[in-house]
């Protein structure tokens, strides 16, 4: 039973109410879920029931990730770069309630002045225009009613020296957010943004150099502690699943805009 202002009460909790106590009937897609936010993300979802597909291009990883979390969850190899690959996996007409979109480039950070433009290239592949051909590529496989999750980044906002090639990455898919849910609706289109968060992302960087980093930024944070995987989940969860919304990003950052003093 659902208390509304005026004290009635309505009826029983209904589909379209934000995050249900069960996914039975839902089919989800992690695109990037073989570790780090999507892993958490898939898991979170098979947690509550979901049928859950995640893929990635490392078929190893993805059997111990798809392992790990149990439940109803497939793994599939898929390279997210290649148009054949996305013209096979979705031509087998399985219709998915809910499509996770968290490949990561990692290309093109740096100071500006010395930025490699062809790693910034190299990273728009990774992550913008991949990004875009995956869902061109699942849209008639998507529920008219589901949604689209894109895991973007603060960097778009954060104002950081030496991350500009990653805030272009991740504004470019920002702006393209709102456009999307109006013309792709009822389909729900949103993105996740997050700060700092201790993945398998960081792991090509030197363990102390990582950890006096994570230290530093936890210090800065209102929060006091750098993000989990699972706090973004939780986010990804709630755009995934919440029918009245649309067209947000948003940002899980530990308070990242406070600590920086921006808007």
């Amino acid at each position: 039973m659902i208390m509304l202002s005026n004290g009635e009460v309505s009826g029983s909790w209904r589909s379209s109410d934000p995050v249900p106590a069960s996914l039975n009937d839902q089919r989800v897609l992690v695109m990037g879920g073989s570790s780090g936010i999507g892993a958490a993300s898939a898991a979170l979802f098979a947690r509550l029931g979901a049928e859950v597909v995640i893929t990635g291009r490392d078929q190893e990883r993805l059997a111990e990730t798809a392992s790990a979390i149990g439940g109803k969850i497939t793994a599939r190899c898929l390279d997210g770069g290649s148009g054949e690959a996305l013209a096979a996996f979705f031509a087998d007409g399985t219709t998915y309630d809910q499509l996770v979109l968290a490949l990561s480039g990692g290309s093109g950070a740096g100071p500006f002045a010395c930025l490699d433009l062809q790693a910034l290239r190299d990273g728009f592949d990774g992550k913008f225009w991949v990004h875009l051909k995956i869902l061109q590529a699942a849209l008639a496989s998507l529920a008219r009613t589901g949604s689209v999750t894109f895991i973007t980044a603060s960097s778009a906002r954060a104002a950081v020296p030496g991350t500009a090639g990653l805030a272009a990455i991740n504004g470019a898919l920002e702006a393209m957010v709102r456009p999307l849910a109006t013309e792709l609706a009822p389909l729900r289109v949103n993105a996740v943004s997050p700060g700092i968060i201790a993945t398998p992302w960081w792991d090509k960087m030197p363990a102390r150099q990582r950890e006096e980093m994570f230290a530093e930024h936890a210090a800065a944070l209102p929060v006091g502690r750098v993000g989990q995987a699972e706090d973004v989940a939780q986010a990804v969860l709630l755009a995934a699943t919440n029918g009245f919304m649309t067209g947000q990003v948003i940002e899980v950052n530990g308070g990242l805009s406070l600590a920086t003093g921006r808007g």
